[in-house]
């Protein structure tokens, strides 16, 4: 649980700093200021030529796309953030958890191999039980039933497995949380945008601010793309770990089922002469 939590934390670190990398590389724009007033015709010669002047002379002010963007988008653009943190954490700890030699290790298997061989059943057990990997816990619980047949054993490890994919589809269901609020979150956006627009028109006259409409139609296609920018490799990724839970969930079941149908060989079998039987390991009691 501990290593988890750490894992969670790089996750959220590294998905933090990826976004801000991401938003710094983009170049920056140029803000417009509401007071700017175009040149008009009945204006005389002298006077148009010391604006033309001194618009020349000033430089239009600079502002950085990050700051921009985080002006633009408000306090949805910073749900759409933490979401993009959570999804990009969440991303990184599951490619490192969903990998076969986390899901059953090699070394486990190697000294449950060796256990097996030399008949310490009580060992293996104890080993196996120990370890909290998918195929550790499927083992177990079928080394637990293997006393009162081969087909106990393998519905007890049936069912251990089915609790172990439901937990770890249970991980990635926050990806396809997010691939659908994504658009509706957007969506939000837009409606806010398309609102403040259309309200500073209404409330103009006939005097309409050019920048006020700009800024309102800006917001609805930032919070827009950024949602929709959101949801679609969370629907990808979801899917693309629903997969690969099928896949390795079911590669780790018949390794664990190949090796209970050995061990259930090698109880059954003699012991070699001058070796001491050893036991199976007794079943846990039962509460009543």
């Amino acid at each position: 649980m501990k290593s988890r939590n750490t894992t969670l934390v790089w996750g959220l670190l590294i998905g933090l700093a990826v976004l801000l990398a991401g938003w710094s590389q983009i170049s920056p724009v140029y803000a417009q200021g509401d007071d700017e007033t175009e040149t008009t015709e009945d204006e005389p010669g002298p006077a148009k030529a010391a604006k033309g002047d001194g618009q020349a002379a000033a430089e239009p002010e600079q502002e950085n796309t990050l700051m921009w963007l985080i002006r633009t988008s408000g306090w949805i653009g910073a749900v759409i953030l933490v979401l993009s943190i959570y999804f990009v954490a969440t991303t990184v700890r599951m490619f490192m958890e969903l990998r076969p030699e986390v899901l059953a290790p090699p070394e486990v298997i190697e000294e449950a191999e060796k256990l097996m061989q030399a008949r310490d059943f009580t060992g293996l057990y104890k080993r196996l039980k120990a370890d909290d990997s998918f195929f550790s816990t499927v083992v177990s619980a079928g080394i637990t039933e293997l006393p009162n047949g081969l087909p106990d054993a393998r519905d007890a490890m049936e069912r251990v497995g089915e609790v172990n994919t439901i937990g770890l589809e249970r991980k990635i269901s926050m990806l396809a949380v997010i691939g659908t609020l994504g658009p509706m979150i957007g969506l939000l956006g837009t409606l806010m945008g398309m609102i403040e627009s259309f309200g500073s028109i209404s409330r103009s006259g006939t005097q309409l601010k050019a920048s006020e409409v700009a800024g309102g139609i800006s917001k609805a296609l930032v919070l827009t793309f950024e949602g929709v920018a959101l949801s679609v490799p969370a629907i990808y990724f979801f899917a693309l770990f629903r997969n690969r839970i099928s896949s390795f969930g079911a590669t780790t079941m018949l390794d664990a089922d190949a090796f209970v149908r050995r061990l259930y060989t090698v109880m059954k079998s003699k012991p070699p002469a001058g070796a001491p039987a050893a036991a199976p390991p007794a079943a846990p009691p039962v509460r009543t």
